[in-house]
């Protein structure tokens, strides 16, 4: 009889690289939304090649599925792994095997003030060059059909520190 193990994967940490969190904002009928878009660089031992297999074991240790599924609304599963903290000049978003902090541009954080979300898109696919501070080169790839179709999309709670 076989049987097929639903255990992950090990996590190559090594395979995974440098990872970035870019952050931007997007004007909508309803106002600006808050964007994160983390994903590798590429630069992993295995190099570009095996960033996307490392990064679908993060994810999915996480409790996320990549693809076409839709974006999940972590603001109702309060029990999911994964945080985004905003605090004056800084953010960090967490999750099992994943502190990382960036600072968000104003617009984004006042976004993020009025929404009390941000989007996140996790993606699996290594990013493909330009600056990642060069917000029309971080739009292109998030919004490219490569990129979203092999990424996991979260909208993610807010959380701050409270006095």
């Amino acid at each position: 009889m076989t049987s097929i193990s639903t255990d992950p994967r090990p996590l190559r940490t090594a395979d995974l690289g440098t990872l970035v969190i870019m952050s931007w904002s997007r004007e909508t009928p309803d106002g600006d939304v808050p964007f994160l878009l983390a994903c590798s660089l590429g630069d992993g031992e295995g190099g570009p090649e095996a960033a996307p297999a490392a990064v679908e074991g993060l994810l999915s240790r996480s409790g996320l599925a990549v693809g076409g599924d839709g974006v999940l609304d972590a603001t109702v599963l309060p029990s999911l792994p994964i945080g985004l903290l905003v605090v004056p000049g800084a953010a960090a978003l967490t999750m099992p095997g994943v502190n990382a902090q960036f600072i968000p541009t104003p617009q984004w954080r006042a976004a993020v003030d009025a929404r009390g979300y941000a989007c996140l898109i996790f993606a699996t696919r290594p990013w493909s060059g330009g600056e990642p501070g060069d917000g029309e080169a971080v739009a292109a790839f998030a919004n490219h059909e490569d990129t979203l179709s092999s990424a996991a999309q979260v909208v993610l709670p807010v959380r701050s520190l409270r006095s």
